[in-house]
């Protein structure tokens, strides 16, 4: 297994406390334009600075960035539990994500790399930084005016959803809404925004926008949007993030996938 895979390995077994620790080591490869594993660097970057995301995709939890515990929880540790090496897990979280924070000025030229693929990484690692000056923001709403590609536009949505989620901004609110109703958009920046839009309002989903995730949500456009982290993260046992994001926020009633695989085992 290579490093980057040592590195998922052990947030996958929830050992976050060491995986935190590479952060600031890959971050240097990550803006290395001539650096041979640049792109792998990136993909792990931000894997430390979330936890317990893996299959969430509900209005409430989809994006969500628990407070940091040393300032919120301290009892708690900030609802991310323990490591299974007993270390609170929202302590290595917060240690990741303040390590992508300081980088935030490295990063952001990132946004407009001529690899669509770095730059939907890029937008995926900020999306894990504090942005209270909304310097992030700001770029992915510059990025956005100026993005062609359609995957790319979707992942700059997500990611403005995912920061406003942390830093509320009524603004970016509004704009998100704005980008599902736009039926010139992109069909998964549409999405895109309809899930962030969802995340970022109490309000009841509007019908337009249940019709247009409705029709827009297929099995092939699904499968294509698990190229975006946020999506693959989201995804169940047979049950692609986008329609796991669509079933959970317009459609609870349906029966979980998952669910009903286990059940039949048993």
């Amino acid at each position: 297994m290579d490093a980057t895979g040592v590195l998922w390995g052990l947030c996958a077994d929830d050992s976050r406390a060491a995986a935190a620790l590479a952060v600031p080591f890959l971050i240097p490869l990550a803006i290395n334009a001539h650096h041979p594993h640049r792109t792998a660097a990136l993909a792990v970057l931000s894997g430390p600075a979330r936890a317990r995301h893996h299959g969430v995709a509900s209005r409430e939890e989809f994006l969500l960035h628990r407070n940091d515990p040393r300032r919120h929880a301290p009892d708690t540790h900030d609802d991310y539990g323990y490591e299974v090496t007993g270390y609170p897990a929202g302590w290595s979280v917060a240690a990741a994500r303040a390590a992508i924070t300081t980088a935030t000025t490295a990063l952001l030229p990132l946004l407009g790399d001529s690899d669509p693929t770095v730059r939907v990484d890029a937008a995926y690692a900020l999306a894990s930084a504090a942005d209270p000056a909304h310097t992030i923001r700001t770029a992915l709403a510059n990025g956005f005016a100026t993005e062609g590609d359609a995957m790319v536009r979707a992942a700059l949505l997500l990611a403005a959803a995912e920061i406003t989620r942390a830093h509320p901004h009524p603004p970016t609110v509004r704009w998100l809404r704005e980008r599902w109703h736009d039926r010139a958009e992109a069909p998964e920046a549409r999405l895109s925004a309809a899930v962030g839009w969802l995340c970022l309002t109490d309000q009841s989903a509007p019908e337009e926008l249940r019709r247009a995730v409705d029709t827009l949500a297929d099995n092939e456009r699904a499968h294509a949007m698990e190229a975006l982290p946020w999506m693959s993260a989201a995804s169940g046992t047979n049950e692609p993030g986008l329609l796991r994001c669509r079933r959970c926020m317009l459609h609870p009633e349906e029966p979980d996938p998952e669910e009903v695989l286990w059940d039949s085992l048993f």
